[in-house]
């Protein structure tokens, strides 16, 4: 059952009591009529809020198991300068961005459920949050020239946000956490974005991003910068 479902439920049974109310009253039958009115009010102001966060939730993909979520290709612009074209998986979305920098870097918010959560049909959630370029020297990276673009709108009640200011009142959700992944960039270079259950994945896919990534690989590993 998803938040939408429940939504409609809370609203119908929010609906019926508020009629029972209504002719309780017009029997005279004060006491009962409040009673229920004040039950269905309660009831479609509890639908009014699980619709809005639902309309926040559906920014975000189900986590069943590790997934594709997106793909990305460069072209190089110039020195440190790269042309980004990212499809997202499944929709098909194609966004387009100019990146400054070495390497690119995609960040994502995951939404876990605590596991009578997970019974009523919430799986875990994750949402492409934004992508930026990334000096791996310092130095660059403090004084120059940054690119960073979101990847997504926040629409509704913000549960992300809820969750971090008012967790006691959120008894259903697990964990909140931000995940993070980046490699090189370079002329042709494609990688792969997966999402797993401990976070974002990257995956080179053609030799270009193969020899980046290993390049990139000996380099973090010897120290060179």
């Amino acid at each position: 059952m998803n938040s939408d479902a429940v939504a409609l439920i809370f609203a119908v049974v929010g609906v019926l009591l508020v009629g029972v109310a209504c002719q309780r009253l017009l029997r005279a039958h004060f006491l009962q009529a409040a009673g229920s009115g004040f039950l269905g009010v309660i009831l479609l102001g509890v639908a009014a809020l699980t619709f809005v966060i639902s309309v926040n939730l559906h920014t975000y993909a189900r986590l069943t198991r590790e997934a594709p979520v997106a793909q990305i290709v460069f072209e190089e612009r110039g020195a440190q300068r790269y042309r980004a074209t990212l499809t997202q998986v499944p929709e098909g979305q194609i966004q387009v961005f100019m990146l400054n920098g070495d390497d690119w870097q995609i960040d994502a918010r995951v939404l876990k459920w605590q596991g009578w959560a997970n019974v009523l049909g919430l799986d875990a959630q994750f949402r492409l949050e934004r992508i930026a370029g990334r000096y791996r020297d310092i130095e660059q990276e403090r004084k120059g020239d940054r690119t960073v673009y979101a990847l997504a709108q926040n629409p509704g009640l913000d549960l992300w946000e809820m969750s971090i200011r008012h967790r006691r009142w959120l008894p259903f959700v697990d964990a909140i956490y931000g995940s993070a992944t980046y490699l090189p960039m370079a002329e042709t270079a494609r990688y792969e974005i997966r999402m797993t259950q401990t976070g974002l994945l990257a995956r080179p896919l053609n030799a270009a991003a193969q020899s980046a990534a290993g390049n990139w690989n000996k380099d973090v590993n010897t120290g060179v910068r």
